[in-house]
């Protein structure tokens, strides 16, 4: 299922991280009583609120829905990779997350992590794969990726680790906001002079963008399990969310 929204303006990047919050405390809780699926069968129950959450107009994926097809240049692996290649073959987690991040991205980035030890150490790293986004392809080149990923202990070797890098600005503006309804934009830009007097290249290093906070749980047949927002969730919660998929399907 394809997911196309307008162009976000700043003023509608902040309204859409905000309706985000709705769900943001309840996103991977588990509902008393599970509810039917429209076609494929989640195996995790709907989140409470999930009648809010769907009326809210929130515009990325949420429990139940598909994931959007879009197909993105992984650089780590000399080749791009479509989101729903995975289908029937792999559960997935998705994020979105720029690599200069101080703030959310790191844990971000972590809860994907940890999830894939647990699928090492409980042999089930080749039932998921990991498909973290850049929205920053300016910065996030492939070094800068890999590095990344190696100062936050990636495991490569598993072979179930993707970096997903947009070509261009434009590119991640049409599938990070306008596919996957993740909205982002970037703060603090420098003049094109260099007359303000900062080091441009350091900069570029501490580049801050006000953006959605998601992490996608997706079963085999592409449909999401779990939409966690405002934040890395807590403790072991997504651990178990993607061992519970894993073992019930």
């Amino acid at each position: 299922m394809n997911r196309t929204d307008p162009t976000l303006d700043r003023r509608t990047v902040l309204r859409t991280v905000g309706a985000a919050a709705i769900g943001a405390s309840v996103a991977g809780c588990s509902a008393l009583n599970s509810a039917e699926s429209d076609g494929d069968r989640p195996v995790l129950p709907p989140p409470e609120n999930h009648e809010r959450i769907k009326e809210s107009g929130i515009p990325h994926p949420i429990y139940g829905e598909e994931i959007p097809e879009a197909t993105v240049p992984a650089p780590l692996h000399d080749r791009s990779v479509t989101t729903t290649a995975f289908t029937g073959d792999r559960h997935l987690m998705l994020t979105f997350v720029y690599t200069s991040c101080t703030t959310v991205c790191p844990g971000l980035t972590a809860a994907l992590r940890r999830v894939q030890a647990d699928a090492t150490d409980r042999d089930y790293a080749d039932e998921i794969a990991f498909l973290p986004m850049t929205f920053d392809p300016e910065y996030d080149t492939a070094d800068v990726l890999e590095s990344y990923g190696e100062d936050h202990g990636v495991d490569f070797d598993a072979g179930n680790w993707y970096f997903l890098r947009p070509e261009t600005p434009d590119d991640a503006k049409r599938i990070v906001q306008d596919t996957f309804g993740v909205a982002f934009e970037q703060g603090n830009e420098s003049s094109d002079t260099g007359d303000d007097g900062m080091d441009h290249s350091e900069m570029d290093h501490n580049r801050q963008f006000v953006h959605t906070s998601l992490i996608l749980l997706v079963n085999k047949e592409g449909v999401v399990e779990r939409a966690y927002t405002g934040g890395s969730p807590g403790g072991n919660e997504i651990v178990e969310d993607a061992r519970t998929v894993v073992e019930g399907w």
